[in-house]
């Protein structure tokens, strides 16, 4: 099997966001529109493909942070990640309209939002953009918080009691 493509979709993984700042400041300065959402995209599936799509619509460049197993753990409990962080971002950043896979260890993603300055941050539709971690960061700069409804019947959690 070739693998030739695995350098390409590895360049679009950082493990902090100080690994990402080269591409991120070529992005601003060719004026992108910078998309960012996060989570832990623990076992992918139709629901987040779409979600990714609809945010990925709202830009030029979708960055994704992804929890780290650590704060997965930390956050779903000792039975999570299904998948483990290099894993998930390699399927993450295999996706045509993902530009960026950023890792982050914190419980939020706030220190991630406020050193990216995205131009809008999205999250899923069972949060009120107010309540959104990154909220005021980005509405200060004046980008947009937007929120994209999920689809009915596609959750990890879900798949995960199917599973079981």
């Amino acid at each position: 099997m070739n693998m030739d493509y695995l350098p390409f979709i590895e360049k679009k993984i950082a493990y902090s966001a100080e690994e990402a700042s080269n591409i991120l400041n070529l992005w601003k300065f060719k004026n992108d529109k910078i998309v960012f959402t996060n989570g832990c995209f623990d076992i992918l599936h139709k629901g987040h493909i779409e979600y990714l799509a609809k945010a990925r619509s709202l830009g030029t460049k979708l960055i994704i942070g992804l929890n780290t197993d650590a704060s997965v753990k930390r956050l779903k409990g000792d039975s999570r990640p299904v998948n483990d962080e290099k894993a998930r971002a390699l399927l993450l950043a295999s996706l045509i309209f993902v530009d960026e896979v950023i890792l982050f260890d914190t419980d939020t993603p706030r220190d991630l939002i406020e050193f990216i300055q995205p131009d809008v941050l999205v999250k899923g539709g069972d949060y009120k953009p107010e309540d959104i971690v990154g909220y005021n960061i980005v509405k200060n700069k004046g980008g947009e918080v937007v929120t994209i409804d999920f689809i009915e019947g596609y959750s990890t959690t879900s798949t995960i009691e199917k599973m079981k």
